[in-house]
């Protein structure tokens, strides 16, 4: 691991404390048929410890008291490595200071992408999953310094090999699967791990009449057959969890022959039985579309909506449009936002929300409203002058 300098430190400390990175007032929309713009009231980071990387963020806000809480993956050491965990970090003046995380949980292998729900009473739900995909880097660098060809520092290494080396690998194979955590008292404390079959980056939405929805890969089990995509439900403020349905995907395939690569859900109710969701189509790198008017028994067959970046997330707004708010992974890389004012049937152009990154490596970006209208985005990048990947916030609002 790289070390940071005293003065990156320093310029991290008095970010998080909510200095103000200086930016143009307004970003203009993308396209010339949209008239909209974003004022951004300030970018900052979220993270605060130094040397360490952080990825895949959820927002959420308590309605009691305005708490503002950022669950991700922290610990880390890039994008792949066996340190993941799931922190958790908050702050009291909306987004303008941050405290230190929380660890909610750090199991013995990679800890990846965290949700994040606060229902309405007040429980917080935190998702992950888990993950070894490190191991193959692992192996190709023990390959490699067989052969005197080793890649990596002496101390990189042995840091990965004792991290791997916390469980074997029976053990690890048993630790692969998507979990959840319940907290009832504000996140003080966390009941037990709960397997659940979906995962998605955001975690569970809170749905009408107090239903939890669930929108997300795995292996949805529907009489005799198994469907990789499907809706679970909650109507016990997320104790227990039910499949709802499966969202049709198998009449698809790509020229290859095979089915394509669907993943990363994430949907909303729009109103008492009528839902929409989006899905990260990984093949061709686009955000397509599924909507149900039957409280979510049945789906249409997902459809594309013009829009190339990923994942999306959705939230309505206190005037009734909807929000996507998605990663742009091409040259310059950024986070984007569109609008949606007939409930998803047609989307705006795209606005942009971050300044230019350096890496593709960044997005998954969620936003909250806050009273006043305006809007809090989180997402994870690695910046000009950054090391590693951080959680970073945007403070806007539509103009």
């Amino acid at each position: 691991m790289k070390k940071v300098t005293r003065r990156e430190m320093l310029r991290r400390s008095a970010l998080a404390a909510g200095a103000i990175i200086s930016i143009p007032a307004y970003i203009p929309v993308l396209g010339a048929s949209q008239a909209a713009k974003i004022e951004i009231e300030r970018i900052q980071y979220v993270s605060n410890q130094p040397g360490i990387a952080y990825g895949w963020p959820t927002v959420g806000r308590r309605a009691d008291n305005g708490e503002l809480l950022v669950s991700c993956s922290g610990g880390r050491q890039g994008h792949v490595c066996p340190f993941g965990r799931v922190d958790l970090f908050r702050s009291y003046d909306d987004g303008k200071t941050w405290s230190w995380p929380q660890t909610i949980y750090d199991g013995p292998t990679d800890d990846r992408d965290s949700g994040l729900l606060v229902t309405d009473k007040g429980t917080l739900l935190v998702t992950t999953f888990t993950s070894d995909y490190y191991t193959r880097q692992l192996k190709r660098e023990e390959e490699l310094r067989k052969r005197g060809k080793g890649q990596w520092t002496d101390e990189k290494f042995e840091q990965w090999q004792a991290a791997h080396r916390r469980i074997n690998d029976t053990q690890r194979k048993k630790e692969m699967g998507h979990w959840l955590f319940r907290s009832t008292d504000d996140g003080i404390n966390w009941g037990v791990r709960q397997s659940v079959i979906p995962s998605a980056p955001h975690g569970p939405v809170q749905g009408f009449n107090g239903r939890l929805l669930y929108f997300g890969t795995g292996h949805f089990a529907m009489g005799k057959d198994v469907f990789p995509l499907g809706v679970c439900q909650s109507t016990d403020d997320g104790v227990t969890w039910s499949t709802l349905s499966i969202i049709p995907t198998q009449e698809f395939n790509t020229p290859d022959g095979r089915p394509p690569f669907w993943t990363e859900l994430h949907g909303i109710e729009l109103s008492p039985g009528k839902l929409l969701v989006h899905i990260r189509n990984e093949d061709i790198n686009e955000t397509w579309q599924t909507e149900s008017q039957d409280d979510g028994k049945t789906w249409t067959k997902p459809h594309a909506i013009g829009v190339w970046g990923l994942p999306s997330h959705l939230i309505k707004l206190k005037d009734g449009r909807l929000l996507m708010s998605y990663g742009y992974r091409r040259d310059p890389y950024r986070n984007q936002v569109r609008l949606s004012s007939d409930e998803g049937k047609t989307w705006s152009e795209p606005m942009m929300l971050s300044e230019p990154g350096p890496k593709r490596d960044l997005g998954y970006p969620s936003s909250v409203q806050l009273p006043d209208g305006s809007l809090i985005t989180v997402w994870y990048e690695k910046c000009p002058d950054d090391e590693l990947q951080s959680v970073r916030l945007a403070h806007w609002k539509l103009a």
